[in-house]
C-alpha cells in the first residue's frame, strides 16, 4: 500500500478552512433540545451471554426524537461509581452479541456500546435497531439518506443519538458523571467528534482513525466507499452539488472538532484509502483544547492501530483520571 496523502510534516500544518453555516449552533440546539423535550425512558436489562464475570445489561435509551436506541452496557461487579467509556461503531457494524467486547470493562471501565441505527448487517455480530425514518431517493449506504436538508439527513439522527446516550449514562448509579469518556473508530470515530463538540463536557474523546470529516476534500479525493457514495449521487444529480455540501456542513467533524474542550487522542493511519489522513487532520488540528494528542501509523490502512492504540487508550486515559 502507498502513502494515500500528503506528507506527515504537510499534514502536521493542514488546517483548512472549512465551509460552516451561520446557524450551526442554533440548528444543533433546537436538534437536541426538541429530542430532549420528546422525553423517554432508559431501561437496562439483563443480557443472556456466558460471560459471568462480568455485568453486561441491554440497554435501550431514547435517541433521536425520544425513539428507542439499543447498546451493551458491560461493567465490573461493583455499585461503586466508576469512569465510563462510551463506543459507537464503524460504518454498517452493529452492537453484536451481548459480551462481545469485553476489554474496556476488564480495564475497570464501564463500557457502553451503541448500536447505530439502521446499521448492522455488513460484518460482525449484527444490530438490532431500526431507522423508522424514510427518505427519498439515494444512494446504497448511509452517506446519501435525506441529503437534501439538514433536517431530514442521517447524521442528524445518529449524532442526536450519541448526545442522548451521554445524557442516559449520566443518570446511572454505577457511573461516575464527571468522567464519561467517547472513542469509537472509523463511523464511530467521527460521532465521538461530533458528541464530543456537542456535549462540552465530555471527560475525554479519543477517535480512531476517524470518518465525516472535510467532505469537499472527501468526496473530491478518496477512492473508495464509503465516501464514493457521494460521488456517485452527484454524478447522478448534477444540479445539486450546493445543496448536498451545504447539507454535510451541518456534520462536518471539524466544525464539531472547533467546539471540542475535552483532552483528545485521535488515531490516523497514512496508507488509508478509505478515511485519508488529511480529513483526519483536518478535524484534529482544529481542536481548540491544550491537551491533544495524535498517534500516526505511517504503514497501516484503515485497520489504523488497533489493539496498539486501545492500550495507548487505556494509559493516555488512566493519566488523566
Amino acid at each position: 500500500m502507498p502513502l494515500t496523502d500528503l506528507t506527515l510534516a504537510e499534514l502536521r500544518e493542514f488546517r483548512p478552512d472549512v465551509a460552516e453555516p451561520a446557524d450551526f449552533d442554533a440548528f444543533w440546539t433546537r436538534t437536541l433540545e426538541e429530542s430532549r423535550a420528546a422525553g423517554g425512558e432508559a431501561t437496562l436489562t439483563p443480557a443472556t451471554t456466558p460471560v459471568n464475570q462480568l455485568v453486561v445489561e441491554d440497554l435501550t435509551f431514547p435517541g433521536f426524537n425520544g425513539e428507542p436506541i439499543r447498546a451493551w452496557v458491560t461493567r465490573p461487579r461493583t455499585d461503586s461509581p466508576l469512569p465510563a467509556v462510551i463506543e459507537y461503531i464503524g460504518y454498517n457494524g452493529g452492537r453484536g452479541l451481548p459480551g462481545e467486547r469485553l476489554q474496556w470493562a476488564a480495564a475497570g471501565y464501564v463500557h457502553v456500546l451503541m448500536d447505530t441505527r439502521g446499521q448492522g448487517s455488513a460484518y460482525g455480530g449484527g444490530g438490532h435497531t431500526p431507522d423508522p425514518h424514510g427518505s427519498e431517493g439515494s444512494v446504497a449506504g448511509w452517506m446519501t439518506k435525506g441529503i437534501s436538508s439538514p433536517d431530514t439527513y442521517y447524521y442528524r439522527r445518529v449524532y442526536t443519538d450519541g448526545v442522548r446516550l451521554v445524557d442516559a449514562v449520566r443518570q446511572f448509579p454505577f457511573v461516575d458523571p464527571d468522567r464519561i469518556s467517547v472513542t469509537g473508530g472509523s463511523q464511530g470515530g467521527g460521532i465521538s467528534v461530533a458528541v464530543a463538540g456537542l456535549s462540552g463536557d465530555v471527560f475525554a474523546v479519543m477517535p480512531d482513525v476517524p470518518y465525516l470529516a472535510h467532505f469537499q476534500r472527501a468526496v473530491e479525493l478518496t477512492p473508495q466507499l464509503p465516501f464514493t457514495e457521494v460521488t456517485q449521487y452527484l454524478s447522478v444529480h448534477r444540479d445539486r452539488e450546493d445543496v448536498v455540501f451545504n447539507t454535510l456542513s451541518y456534520f462536518d467533524g471539524v466544525n464539531f472538532a472547533r467546539r471540542i474542550k475535552a483532552p483528545s487522542l485521535y488515531s490516523v493511519a497514512l496508507m488509508d484509502p478509505i478515511v485519508l489522513p488529511s480529513t483526519v487532520f483536518a478535524s484534529y488540528n482544529h481542536v481548540p483544547a491544550a491537551d491533544k494528542e495524535i498517534a500516526v501509523y505511517k504503514y497501516n490502512g484503515h485497520e489504523g492501530g488497533q489493539i496498539h492504540q486501545w492500550v495507548r487508550q487505556t494509559q493516555w486515559l488512566a493519566e488523566r483520571l
